[in-house]
């Protein structure tokens, strides 16, 4: 059972919507490639040419705010970015996140302190994101293991056919 990340920071301010994660004019498709290609687009032209698999993304509070559209965790996913870290994230896309499998990590001292481009290891059993670039280290409430178990199979619905036997 994976219990940790490790990549390189994307960082993002306050207030990040979903229309910045993935702007409406994509959400005709659920073709993961596809949304990966325009994932932060309108906040950042250049992110899905620059974000690497296992990369983080990093913002300030209330990620993920506006409208409710899975698309949204899911492009994040898709772009290779292994877990998110912010201050504070609207409700809805948090519950999101965790129904598609996109770890997502509150921690006020890490998304004040993390910069663009440190290279973070999030250890989701510990509690911990250790800063290899500014070697610091911040806490977070880690999740029950029930919560680890549905972003480990990949989302709920895997969660789900996983212990029917499906």
């Amino acid at each position: 059972m994976s219990k940790g990340y490790k990549g390189k920071v994307h960082k993002f301010g306050d207030d990040v919507n979903t229309d910045e994660i993935i702007p409406a004019r994509y959400l005709n498709t659920t073709n993961r490639a596809e949304l990966a290609k325009h994932c932060m687009e309108d906040a950042d032209t250049s992110f899905a040419g620059k974000v690497k698999v296992g990369d983080i993304m990093a913002a300030g509070r209330n990620f993920g705010c506006g409208s409710s559209r899975e698309h949204a965790p899911i492009a994040i996913k898709a772009s290779g970015i292994s877990c998110v870290i912010a201050e504070s994230f609207a409700r809805i896309f948090a519950r999101n996140s965790i129904n598609t499998g996109l770890p997502i990590i509150e921690s006020s001292e890490a998304a004040a302190k993390i910069r663009k481009g440190d290279v973070l290891e999030v250890d989701t059993v510990k509690g911990t994101i250790r800063n290899v670039t500014r070697k610091e280290t911040y806490r977070f409430e880690s999740y029950p293991p029930f919560m680890r178990k549905i972003i480990n199979a990949g989302g709920l619905m895997n969660y789900i056919k996983k212990r029917l036997g499906k």
